[in-house]
């Protein structure tokens, strides 16, 4: 029996398999075999609705990381944040803490957004703080890209560190970073 014998007759003992593909746009098909079928629309990633209000302390008791959760009173007070920087997100207003100073930088977390201009505005305020003597928390809305980015930037102008040390110190505090292809991009051109 030759080899393409044995494929055609083992045909007829494979189980059916459906595979699944998700388009860019969040579209979906099913493919069984030699039928396809629509299935409804989902998004790419997990939906993690558990607050995230631990900021991550990056660099020794001054420069802490993370989302939009930690802009809370009891975080500022817990950690003695003294300035916020909100990256993309605006912060709300706060009325227990009027000694807390808060920065709004532009920034989409899109690979084309320019983060130079991002980096610049960010790291003036931040070396203000550090000046200060005081405590700063970047955030942005989930903490692993936008703000990421603007602390792996301020630790390689301000500190030397190279792309990969910054990445890695950032990560080793907040394992759940992740700077968007184009943000990554720019960053190793800052070297």
């Amino acid at each position: 029996m030759s080899f393409l014998e044995q494929l055609q007759k083992s045909r007829h003992s494979l189980q059916p398999t459906e595979t699944t593909v998700t388009y860019m746009d969040g579209s979906r098909k099913v493919f069984r075999g030699e039928m396809e079928r629509d299935i409804p629309k989902r998004l790419g990633f997990i939906i993690d609705n558990s607050p995230d209000q631990v900021p991550a302390c990056v660099l020794s008791q001054f420069l802490y990381l993370g989302s939009q959760d930690c802009v809370r009173r009891e975080v500022f007070e817990k950690y003695e944040i003294s300035h916020i920087l909100s990256v993309g997100i605006e912060t709300p207003p706060f009325e227990g803490c009027p000694q807390v100073r808060c920065k709004f930088v532009e920034c989409l977390d899109l690979p084309e957004t320019d983060l130079a201009v991002v980096i610049k505005q960010s790291s003036e305020f931040i070396e203000g703080c550090r000046r200060d003597g005081g405590r700063v928390l970047v955030h942005c809305n989930a903490g692993v890209s936008r703000s990421t980015s603007v602390v792996i930037g301020y630790l390689m102008k301000h500190h030397d560190y190279s792309f990969l040390q910054a990445l890695g110190l950032v990560k080793s505090k907040r394992p759940c970073v992740q700077p968007n292809v184009g943000f990554i991009n720019q960053l190793k051109k800052l070297q």
